[in-house]
């Protein structure tokens, strides 16, 4: 089958979005397909957005593929009369962060307005669809509140699921994820300064805010714990993910109301590793069963702390979460051939 991936994409920003669009092509041409990817740059600059919508929306595919895939917003503005959305998240701002301090634009007339006709047109283009999938339980929630749209979920995988294996538990958490302020390192850092064991923390990953990165530093010093905490601030290959978490102790994901899972919870889970979140992370809830795929605390750091000590003082608990999440991977029917079938039906 001819397939086409229509994806937005942040110019030299790697991540999830940008995984799920490449993964997916490798997966299809291995089953044979014929694909290609068609990726349009895209910022969320308010004044933008409805112009950046529109290049998608002239878009005419049906005279190169029989069908259509859209991942990321807002590809699933283009047209085609065999068009799957796999819709990953809404520009947030607009919806369920209009009435925080996330909102990109002042709650004034010209701004309401905007935020109205992103979310009729969202709503018109995604109702086109054959079928609509989300990535989590949370972004199907917000489909039904704000566009009025039923979707059925679709959990994500990673690439090669084979890399990640099962090592000795050692004594580090380990957390492998873009460094920013919302997927909330600081948070581990704070978490490291109440801890009463030797347990460790490894922090990895790439930042859009070097300020950020040189604020985890300077705290983990302040809180006499620099020793403890290892900040590997650059790209972390696959193959470096899995050799970080095949002899970790588990693994730390602690995003503010992320839009799903997330990947690291996924690759921690496939090296047999647990998860420790928390409860206002959003769609991480949905895989991370507190006491059976990990650890869940509220948002403080004397309760991840406490959490970090738990899991060094008893490493059975940690192997037994570990294998439990392993399996929670299979049950919840996370591969690449579930996937596949239902994108394609």
């Amino acid at each position: 089958m001819r397939i086409g991936i229509v994806s937005s994409a942040m110019p030299l920003v790697n991540g999830g979005g940008r995984f799920i669009v490449d993964w997916l092509k490798e997966k299809l041409v291995e089953r044979g397909h014929r694909v290609e990817t068609v990726l349009l740059p895209f910022v969320e600059r308010p004044e933008e957005i409805l112009s950046q919508t529109a290049a998608f929306r002239m878009i005419r595919l049906d005279d190169y593929f029989e069908h259509v895939i859209t991942i990321r917003p807002p590809a699933h503005a283009v047209r085609h009369r065999r068009k799957a959305v796999w819709f990953i998240h809404h520009i947030r701002g607009f919806y369920d962060m209009w009435d925080t301090a996330y909102r990109p634009i002042p709650d004034h007339a010209a701004g309401l307005a905007l935020r109205d006709s992103i979310i009729a047109a969202d709503s018109e283009c995604l109702s086109e669809a054959r079928r609509i999938f989300t990535n989590s339980r949370v972004v199907g929630d917000r489909l039904r509140r704000f566009n009025a749209l039923e979707s059925e979920i679709l959990y994500p995988p990673i690439l090669r699921p084979e890399m990640f294996v099962a090592g000795a538990y050692g004594d580090e958490i380990v957390s492998v994820c873009r460094m920013e302020h919302h997927k909330r390192q600081h948070l581990m850092v704070e978490a490291m300064g109440h801890a009463r064991t030797a347990v460790r923390l490894r922090l990895c990953g790439l930042s859009t805010n070097p300020a950020y990165v040189k604020g985890l530093r300077q705290r983990a010093r302040e809180l006499g714990v620099a020793d403890r905490v290892t900040i590997e601030e650059r790209w972390i290959t696959e193959e470096e993910k899995a050799d970080r978490l095949e002899n970790a102790l588990a693994s730390a994901y602690l995003p503010f109301d992320e839009d799903s899972y997330g990947y690291p919870t996924i690759e921690a889970a496939h090296a047999a590793r647990c998860t420790v979140t928390v409860s206002d992370s959003g769609g991480v809830a949905e895989f991370v069963q507190d006491g059976i795929t990990g650890l869940m605390t509220g948002p403080d750091p004397a309760a991840v702390g406490a959490a970090f000590d738990r899991l060094y003082a008893d490493r059975a608990l940690a192997a037994r979460m570990g294998a439990a999440s392993r399996e929670h991977v299979a049950e919840l029917g996370i591969d690449w051939d579930t996937t596949i079938e239902r994108l394609l039906a």
